[in-house]
């Protein structure tokens, strides 16, 4: 939550900084929803900060942000997308409301999107977890999130020996909780799903509109 509130951890200040030792949601002046993405080969991360509700919407926000402002440079001859993706939250491999988001993301970019779910309770072995989030965490520790920009910028400062950067975006749009999947689309879903372990593995391919 954005507002004057407690976290721990510690930073160098020339004075005293009064903060509310409860985060309760009416003290609050917004929120700052993070959603990450992780450039195996480039060692970089792609921050998306979102000030709305983290739906999968959202989530394929982020992932058209990324590659239309930055990868998309670096890879310009791409055919398709690998995302290494959690089971759970905005991206759960359950609900059809991902995957019909996910399938209008492929079209809307006119590239194949190979979704990898990480099975329940194994997400710890997804690549982002220890080689972006524990930076972004550590950067951000003792840190009071009083204005967008401050959460912006404290991100955007973490950085390991090896190399790795981090680029922080805003995305300031109001994102609508409770949809459903459209029957049509849960009828006629153009999702291919691999033979192997399918409730976890399958492709996104661009429609014709």
């Amino acid at each position: 939550m954005i507002g004057p509130f407690f976290l721990p951890g510690h930073t160098y200040n020339t004075e005293a900084i009064e903060v509310f030792d409860h985060d309760w949601p009416s003290l609050a002046d917004g929120v700052a929803i993070p959603h990450g993405l992780y450039d195996l080969t480039q060692n970089q991360g792609f921050v998306q900060i979102g000030t709305s509700r983290d739906t999968s919407e959202f989530a394929c926000d982020s992932v058209h942000h990324w590659w239309t402002h930055h990868d998309r440079q670096q890879y310009p001859d791409a055919t398709a997308l690998l995302l290494l993706c959690d089971c759970g939250g905005s991206n759960s491999a359950r609900y059809y409301i991902f995957k019909q988001d996910l399938q209008a993301l492929a079209t809307a970019l006119g590239i194949e999107i190979r979704i990898a779910h990480y099975p329940p309770y194994t997400s710890k072995y997804n690549p982002i977890e220890h080689r972006l989030f524990p930076h972004v965490s550590r950067a951000c520790r003792g840190v009071i999130f009083d204005t967008l920009e401050t959460v912006r910028a404290a991100m955007a400062r973490a950085s390991t020996q090896t190399g790795l950067t981090v680029v922080v975006s805003l995305l300031d749009k109001v994102y609508q909780t409770g949809r459903k999947a459209t029957d049509e689309f849960k009828q006629q879903m153009p999702i291919l799903f691999d033979e192997f372990l399918p409730q976890w593995n399958y492709v996104a391919q661009p429609q014709a509109t």
